[in-house]
């Protein structure tokens, strides 16, 4: 396994080159996710290199939801929602149950075609459409939406939030919502595990702050388990920070609504996390709490 980190220079013309690289990256991704366990997609325990994804094998979508979500978002039957960055569309099937007519959008066309799949499988009715998120008004031919939600590790693959804000704006309807839930900065800055030779304490370790520019991975791991990725292991990721998110959304004529941190994760990201009632997992008693994920309303 190969792994790295640096700093690009800030903006510049670069910036359509790394998202080519992050498209191409997320294609190699998908089928290492698709014979992941951390999906439930595997075929076995222990899919092994070689394995393909279950044929018959559907996720369960509610396990990415916090409790709180479902109440921010309300009753979805009947309204037309878009799943942005929506990857396998493991998230999107949840809108589709609820009685949502659904839409995901998404960079990767390999990344579509696995959520067109699993929505098949899963004999829900999910239009998919491939695109950039700063193209979406345009691929999504004007259309109108009562909710658009981005989920959990997108928004650090988007270089300019004041142009994302702007486009969500457009892509609601009067009155509709957005729902943003993400990784809370705080955990990102600490980062996924102690360093050599460091002990099990969770240190500042990356910025919490944005500024720097992009930040270049190239790693043939991903944050799942499965086959290790092979082809376009290169991608680029910028750090947003409270003030950068909140500001662009009210920038773009959005009322905030509601703001949340809380302090559980849809899996183990540290070892010592503890299991919670929700199927979550917290850092113990014992540790101070922090937020680990924040949720942001905000209405047009």
């Amino acid at each position: 396994m190969t792994d790295a980190t640096e700093h690009s220079e800030p903006w510049g013309s670069d910036v359509e080159e790394m998202m080519r690289a992050n498209e191409a990256n997320w294609d190699a991704r998908t089928p290492v996710h698709l014979a992941s366990r951390f999906y439930g997609l595997a075929p076995s325990p222990d899919p092994g290199p070689d394995a393909a994804p279950d044929p018959d094998a559907v996720p369960d979508p509610d396990r990415w939801f916090a409790p709180f979500e479902w109440e921010d978002l309300g009753d979805l039957d009947g309204r037309d929602v878009l799943h942005l960055q929506c990857h396998l569309g493991t998230e999107t099937l949840a809108f589709a149950r609820r009685g949502a007519r659904t839409t995901g959008l998404d960079l990767s066309g390999a990344s579509i075609a696995a959520a067109t799949g699993l929505a098949e499988r899963a004999g829900a009715d999910i239009s998919y459409v491939r695109a950039n998120v700063y193209d979406a008004v345009e691929a999504l031919e004007g259309r109108r939406f009562d909710t658009v939600y981005t989920g959990k590790g997108a928004l650090c693959y988007l270089p300019d939030l004041d142009r994302w804000a702007r486009t969500v704006a457009r892509l609601l309807r009067p009155g509709g919502r957005l729902h943003l839930v993400e990784f809370h900065p705080l955990l990102n800055a600490l980062g996924p595990k102690p360093g050599a030779g460091e002990g099990p304490e969770l240190l500042l370790r990356h910025d919490y702050l944005s500024g720097r520019g992009a930040v270049r991975k190239a790693s043939s791991s991903t944050y799942t388990d499965g086959p290790p990725v092979e082809g376009a292991t290169e991608s680029f990721e910028w750090t947003h920070g409270f003030d950068e998110v909140i500001t662009a959304v009210v920038g773009a004529g959005l009322r905030v609504e509601r703001l949340r941190e809380h302090d559980e994760l849809p899996w183990p990201r540290w070892p010592g996390m503890v299991a919670t009632p929700s199927g979550w997992w917290r850092l113990p008693e014992s540790a101070p709490r922090i937020p680990h994920l924040y949720a942001l309303t905000a209405s047009r």
